[in-house]
């Protein structure tokens, strides 16, 4: 066992242990080669997890798919939104009403698909369509 230590708030000092490497025989790939291989793929939020039960392993497992699925999501929303932020900022009253006409799908998804808060999005969606109204004048 290797100390890992860090310091935490004034004076008090933690220490944590981890497993020294494991050396494996010779000819025979070391089961913490093998390991860390496995790890370096995963999502940093599977990584984390220290699951004991076979319930939570999978609970970890299906918390890396979401996640995945859920920045893609976000990104997609993000995108939207910034094509009419952007054409607003440029006076360009059109461009704005095509890109809030696919933006504003795609903000009501991202709240069915709880990636936002459904609040969240009427309010971007409301505050997106006063100001291309306020273009018109």
């Amino acid at each position: 066992m290797v100390p890992i230590s860090s310091r935490t708030g004034g004076a008090r000092r933690l220490t944590a242990w981890r497993r020294a490497p494991i050396s494996a025989a010779p000819g025979e790939k070391s089961l913490a080669w093998r390991s860390l291989a496995t790890i370096s793929v995963q999502p940093l939020s599977l990584r984390l997890v220290m699951a004991n039960t076979k319930s939570a392993k999978k609970a970890a497992r299906q918390i890396a798919r979401r996640t995945v699925v859920n920045k893609s999501r976000r990104s997609r929303l993000r995108s939207a939104v910034r094509k009419v932020e952007e054409a607003i900022a440029a006076g360009d009253r059109r461009g704005a009403l095509a890109a809030m006409a696919e933006a504003e799908p795609a903000i009501i998804r991202a709240a069915q698909k709880n990636v936002v808060h459904r609040n969240a999005a009427q309010r971007k969606v409301s505050r997106l369509t006063q100001r291309i109204a306020k273009l018109a004048k």
